[in-house]
This record gives structure tokens, sequence and C-alpha cells, in this order.
């Protein structure tokens, strides 16, 4: 192993190129599509995050590791008929019902502290 090169570095450096082969507009726009006279472009969020790290003794033992993840979602389409280009929103019903959840719960605890007030 050349003195410059570390345990694990060809690990990171495969991590990252397959971090940067997921990362594309691809990810982002989806493939168009024709539909009732419109051409269909669906869109997404795309996260990522990653991490690496390299260790181990002299002799090249132990070490190394990493990690990525990469989280989309669909967000909505751009519809494009003749000149006109129109955005449709995704709807996702399970984030409103987790949104209408927590209001819930935090105004049941408001009105918790609010009576125990009243009780003192």
């Amino acid at each position: 192993m050349p003195p410059s090169e570390q345990p694990g570095e060809k690990t990171v450096e495969r991590i990252l190129e397959q971090a940067r082969d997921a990362l594309t507009v691809k990810r982002v726009f989806g493939e168009p599509y024709a539909s009732e006279g419109c051409l269909v472009v669906p869109v997404a969020v795309v996260r990522s995050g990653g991490g690496g790290g390299v260790g181990g003794d002299a002799a090249g033992n132990g070490g190394t590791g990493g990690g990525f993840g990469v989280s989309a979602r669909p967000v909505g389409i751009y519809r494009i008929k003749g000149e006109e280009v129109t955005w449709l929103p995704a709807f996702d019903l399970t984030r409103v019902a987790v949104l209408g959840e927590i209001v819930a719960l935090v105004a049941l605890l408001v009105l918790r502290s609010i009576v125990r007030g009243r009780r003192r």
C-alpha cells in the first residue's frame, strides 16, 4: 500500500462515487410522458446524507466504514399543454393526518394545563 493511501480510502471513494451516481436530475424530474394531449413531468424532493471514516493501527488492521442514504418523495407534476405550463402539487394524505394528530395533541396538552391552573 502506498504511504499516502490510508486504509479504507478506496471504500470512501467508492461510497462517494455511488452517491454522485444516485443524485442525478432524473431523481428529481421523472421521465416525461404524454397523457390526454399534455406532456406530464413528475417532480420529487430528494434528500441525501452520508458519512465515512478511516482508522486502524499502524499495521493497517481495523478501521474504515461509511454509509449513504437517499430519501425521495413526490411533490407534484408540471403539465405542459401547448404554450401553457401548469404546476399541480401532490397531495400527501399521510402528512396531513400526522399534522392533524400533532395539532390535536398540542391542543389537549394546552387545555389540560389551563384546567389544572384554574383548579389552584
